[in-house]
């Protein structure tokens, strides 16, 4: 199994979800994160004044899937959060070791 974390656009979080729909990736966790990377932020002018923004705002999600369905999950997310320019975000794809579901105590991969 793997887990993927994946930091995306915020406006590209419904393409990203309903993409996954459609490779039958139905759950996932969502966060509203902020963070920099090459990108290094931007300024901003606020009642005449200007400031730095250094954390944007961006989304998390995070995917468990089992291992023949990872390649998939990645190229999918890649290719709908993808806009071409920079601050597109990351994904991250990480070995899990067990999974387990708490109302039926089923595990590995049926837990998904």
């Amino acid at each position: 199994m793997k887990f993927i974390i994946a930091i995306i656009k915020p406006f590209k979080l419904e393409e990203v979800k309903d993409a996954l729909a459609e490779i039958g990736i139905d759950g996932m966790t969502v966060a509203e994160v902020k963070g920099f990377g090459r990108q290094k932020g931007h300024t901003e002018i606020y009642r005449g004044s200007e400031y730095t923004v250094d954390f944007l705002p961006k989304v998390q999600v995070e995917v468990a899937v089992a291992d023949d369905k990872a390649e998939e999950a990645v190229a999918t997310i890649s290719q709908a959060a993808k806009t071409g320019k920079i601050g597109d975000g990351k994904i991250f794809v990480l070995p899990l070791e067990q999974t387990v579901r708490i109302r039926t105590e089923e595990s590995g991969d049926e837990a998904l």
